[in-house]
């Protein structure tokens, strides 16, 4: 009930032709007639001066639909005194507006989420010291701290960020290190570790420990604002889609003037031309594209996939060339044990052991790929009987007479003895590769071995990119802020045809939009891929994990973990054109039928409006098949299926 009151709610035309409708009934009824006429007549016209106003609007703007036809239906009833005929006509005619609005209005409209997440307030650093002593800030100075609005920052100023706060504006780190979160701009999925004179972008999250910045620009120039802004020019270029039934408004409205005139001029009565246009109402058009689409909308929600609007679907079912993000989106996005390298006296089930149960005293990022790696071997963690984490580090245990440094190779070599590393004969077996980071274990003051992590692809992912090829989806390309190399050997396992590496936002939004033919879909992750996914013509956020930004710039989101669902959106989208393609042709169809028909004068036009309502519910009946389908197992269960064959 609450839905329907929503419904009726906002869209006030059709709620009152129909409350109107309904008093003329109850005053046709009791004898009342005349009361009847005034009511119908007051409703249609205020419809038809609504359809006059937005049909010239749209004329003027260069854009023809069905609402010519509608009106000149509405006037010809009134005119031949046919006033039931013209309600009906008014009702049909608001309620497929109300139910079009209703499909369209799923679209994201505004970048709150994005906005919201901007920092709005920066912590200015308030020091006494000389332009000579700015080396060793903040050491020799003394602080205190004020709150300001961001916008006030200016170059030269100290800030303070404190654990996981969001960094406000660009800056030079002026601590000894830290480590940041650039998964929001960048893409890359593993911390990174910046130290005293690097550059810290705004948007970054910051690590455990708070830290200091020197702002190097404003914030209107800084890198977090300048994707904010790209969002919206991005959004605000993007071409409105032509409602699907207009396409055929044209060409059908001419036919049906020319059936209804030919059937006045042969007939010599004005009669005759309202009785034939009464049954070539676009009523089918109108409510019947809406149905399909509000069906294959819902279908595509229980698949996992929100598309915003039957536009955004008839674009998706129409996709020529698709580009993808690397990280979070065809990778898991979250570090993963890779490998196992110990030395000579240790087992790898011992080194792993060893690591996890120093790292289940850890909240660093990588920690939880290290307990994930240990429970799947099911070995038992030993409980420490002293245990310290270093923020961004690493961390020293000590189980029984055993201790244990694991962390950064820097924090390892600075807790035990640096020629036991440095001479090491497997140290450089134990380098990581472009893309991957090396956690380093010692053990008793003895380097013991490391643990290489990485980020893997998808299980679901290489299948889901054959099919695209198998629909002549071409060509495919990857977007990402990774290293060449790494881009490259996921690109070569999933069989995409180009990489272009290390971009910044910007550089993606060009070679999107320089990307053909037309239309081209692009599936993102994080807040480095809004501004292409809203340059797109489908932007496909994965909205399971990713930045919400994203999911508020994209026109489809996927909700759950599962790139799969990609597939599953084009597939329902394709489905639901079709459907909502037969649905009009079914309409038109009988349309012309019943208006040759009706040339003959055999059919009254109160007649042929209600012989209308069986065609739109022959229509709506075949459009509300978008709902159906086959169900078909996901990419990622036939992956795991291949798998286990």
């Amino acid at each position: 009930m609450k839905r329907i009151l929503h419904f009726l709610s906002d869209n006030y035309l059709f709620t009152g032709a129909l409350f109107g409708a309904g008093v003329a009934l109850i005053f046709l009824f009791s004898g009342q007639e005349g009361f009847t006429v005034a009511i119908a007549v007051f409703i249609v016209l205020v419809v038809i001066a609504f359809t006059a106003f937005d049909m010239a609007r749209d004329i003027i703007r260069g854009h023809y639909g069905l609402d010519i036809l509608a009106l000149v239906a509405m006037v010809a009833t009134l005119l031949v005194g046919e006033y039931a005929a013209s309600l009906i006509i008014v009702l049909m005619l608001t309620g497929g507006e109300a139910l079009e609005d209703y499909a369209q209005k799923r679209a994201a409209k505004e970048l709150t989420a994005l906005l919201d997440r901007s920092p709005k307030v920066a912590h200015l650093i308030q020091v006494s010291i000389n332009q000579s002593d700015q080396e060793n800030f903040p050491e020799s100075s003394m602080e205190s701290f004020e709150d300001i609005p961001v916008q006030e920052v200016s170059p030269g100023d100290f800030l303070l960020v404190r654990p996981y706060e969001i960094v406000p504006i660009d800056g030079e780190l002026i601590s000894e290190y830290a480590d940041f979160d650039e998964s929001s701009i960048t893409g890359e999925s593993l911390p990174v570790t910046k130290y005293h004179g690097d550059e810290v972008l705004s948007g970054v999250v910051n690590g455990a420990s708070a830290i200091r910045i020197r702002a190097i620009r404003t914030s209107e120039n800084s890198q977090y604002q300048q994707i904010t802004s790209l969002v919206k020019q991005a959004q605000e270029s993007k071409a409105p889609t032509v409602r699907i039934a207009d396409r055929f408004a044209v060409p059908f409205t001419l036919v049906s003037l020319m059936i209804a005139a030919i059937a006045w001029y042969l007939s010599g009565d004005p009669l005759r031309f309202a009785q034939v246009l009464v049954l070539a109402t676009p009523c089918p058009l109108l409510i019947a594209a809406p149905v399909a689409f509000l069906g294959g909308l819902s279908r595509a929600a229980k698949a996992g996939a929100i598309v915003k609007g039957g536009a955004v679907m008839e674009q998706l079912a129409r996709v020529k060339s698709a580009a993808f993000d690397k990280t979070g989106t065809l990778t898991v996005g979250r570090p993963n044990l890779l490998e196992i390298i110990p030395t000579s006296g240790f087992s790898k089930e011992e080194l792993l052991q060893l690591a996890a149960s120093a790292e289940q005293y850890s909240s660093h990022v990588l920690a939880s790929g290290i307990l994930a790696a240990a429970k799947a071997k099911q070995l038992h963690l030993l409980t420490a009987e002293y245990a310290e984490e270093t923020a961004t580090n690493g961390v020293i245990a000590k189980f029984d007479s055993r201790r244990v440094v694991l962390g950064k190779y820097s924090f390892v070599v600075a807790n035990v003895s640096k020629d036991t590393l440095a001479n090491s004969k497997d140290l450089n077996l134990s380098k990581p590769h472009s893309g991957e980071l090396a956690v380093y274990v010692a053990v008793d003051g003895k380097y013991a071995g490391a643990l290489i992590m990485s980020d893997p692809v998808r299980v679901e992912a290489s299948n889901m990119i054959n099919w695209l090829h198998s629909q002549k989806i071409a060509p495919i390309i990857m977007l990402t802020g990774d290293s060449l190399h790494v881009a490259q050997v996921v690109a070569k396992e999933l069989g995409i045809d180009t990489v272009h590496a290390e971009l910044i936002p910007q550089e993606k939004v060009q070679l999107a939009t320089e990307l053909t033919p037309r239309p081209m879909l692009m599936v993102g992750d994080g807040l480095n891929d809004a501004p292409v996914l809203a340059a797109a013509d489908v932007g496909i956020a994965m909205g399971a994990r990713g930045a919400t930004a994203s999911a508020e710039a994209a026109d489809v989101v996927i909700l759950r973990d599962d790139i799969s669902v990609v597939r599953d959106a084009i597939e329902i989208s394709k489905s639901t054109l079709s459907t909502a393609y037969t649905a009009i042709w079914m309409g038109i169809i009988l349309s012309i039928g019943l208006m040759l028909v009706a040339t003959t004068g055999i059919i009254p036009a109160i007649g042929g409006a209600m012989l209308q309502e069986v065609v739109d519910l022959v229509a709506i009946l075949y459009a509300l098949r978008a709902l159906g389908g086959k169900r078909k197992k996901s990419s990622a269960q036939s992956a795991k299926i291949a798998k286990l064959v």
